[in-house]
């Protein structure tokens, strides 16, 4: 009994501690980055145009206009925190996964529910769309992926189940994936012990409703723990893990190629925006590992340069994602301009101009990053909360 008090007596005293850092460090920086203050806690964010779709731990997906900072619509229904989301037919269509263990479309101009899956037998912890096959692949807790057909998204009904994949032994966490021909595809899977598997997918001809192989190709293993983003562009998959590392894996190599080095970090990191990969063309990568964003010039991965380093939040940093910014003067000329959208466990997305995060950093100012400041309202219990959190440290 004494052991079990002990350890809630230093638990607890840590916890304050954490708490009080981030009471001070949320007061440091309550400008910095411009800060919309959301409702909820965003875990996944989609950027188009001037607009960003959020999944929240408040159990709601949200549309927020990035000039204003105000919301123009709330999707209501699940009920648990909304882990991932996506956008289907030219945006028309928002489909969330969440704690509910549910899959659920709506219409994104109407707010309208349209169906409503019973997907997974745990959490759904990550969705992704290869549009041109009409195709939604999910992952969950339950170590399942699983293949929709969204051939028939406005039925009304439940989805139509294409097919699965059982071959993971942990909760998968990030999938990727894209279209190689009508009826062929590749896909990523990565799960929360660090393996990635390989996929060719095919679709069975002649078969109403559509059916999906999968066939395991290869698999990677060079992260020691979960998986926490991964980006696929230019024959290279990027992953950013719990082992606090990025790496980058030529997909195309052949078997005994050499990885480029790991670029570590001294904290879990959480999200990767690789600029490369993006309309952009540019070799930086950005990261989020704890509350501080990194960007690296990798035009050589094997001697990746670090850039910059900004203290952007008060708690860690769930996704980065690119803004392409459209401003128009008062001389009547629109102006276009590269942002980098950051959202964290701090309850805001901050705004950050590429230009300004690609230059070298001054010496930095002596700060604890790793934690920072009061609670802010999400909508979950102090349980859930909690919950959350541990769930977001483990994978």
């Amino acid at each position: 009994m004494q052991t079990t008090a002990g350890s809630s007596f230093l638990r607890a005293e840590s916890e304050l501690a954490r708490e009080e850092a981030r009471k001070l460090k949320a007061e440091k920086i309550k400008t910095l980055g411009d800060p919309i203050e959301l409702p909820g806690k965003p875990l996944d964010i989609i950027v188009r145009g001037s607009d960003a779709w959020l999944a929240e731990g408040s159990a709601t997906a949200r549309l927020i206009n990035l000039e204003t900072g105000k919301t123009r619509r709330i999707f209501k229904g699940h009920f648990g925190p909304v882990t991932s989301l996506v956008l289907h037919d030219d945006g028309k269509i928002l489909i969330t996964g969440a704690w509910d263990k549910t899959i659920r479309i709506w219409d994104a101009q109407t707010k309208d529910l349209i169906s409503s899956t019973a997907a997974h037998s745990d959490f759904v912890k990550s969705l992704f769309v290869i549009p041109s096959l009409n195709l939604l692949v999910s992952g969950g807790s339950d170590m399942i992926v699983r293949l929709w057909d969204l051939s028939d998204v406005r039925s009304g009904k439940p989805l139509v189940s294409s097919g699965s994949i059982s071959a993971h032994t942990r909760p998968v966490e990030r999938l990727e994936g894209h279209a190689l021909s009508d009826n062929t595809g590749i896909l990523y899977t990565a799960d929360t012990m660090g393996v990635i598997r390989v996929w060719d997918l095919s679709k069975e001809e002649g078969v109403t409703p559509a059916r999906w192989r999968a066939n395991q190709k290869t698999e990677f293993k060079h992260h020691r723990t979960g998986i926490n983003d991964m980006v696929y562009g230019g024959d290279e998959l990027w992953t950013a893990s719990s082992d606090e590392t990025v790496r980058v894996q030529q997909v195309g190599a052949t078997k005994n190629a050499k990885p480029a080095p790991p670029i570590t970090h001294p904290v879990a990191v959480k999200a990767i925006l690789h600029l490369g990969h993006t309309e952009l063309d540019e070799p930086y990568l950005i990261t989020g590992a704890g509350d501080v964003i990194r960007v690296y010039d990798v035009s050589s991965p094997d001697e990746p340069e670090l850039l910059n380093e900004i203290d952007a939040h008060w708690h860690d940093i769930t996704a980065l994602r690119l803004w392409i910014r459209k401003t128009v003067g008062k001389d009547g000329i629109t102006r276009v301009e590269p942002w980098v959208v950051s959202a964290s466990l701090d309850g805001t997305l901050r705004k950050w101009r590429v230009s300004e995060m690609i230059k070298p950093a001054p010496p930095p100012v002596a700060m604890k990053t790793d934690e920072s400041t009061k609670p802010h309202p999400s909508g979950l219990t102090e349980e859930e909360e909690r919950e959350l959190e541990e769930l977001m440290a483990e994978d």
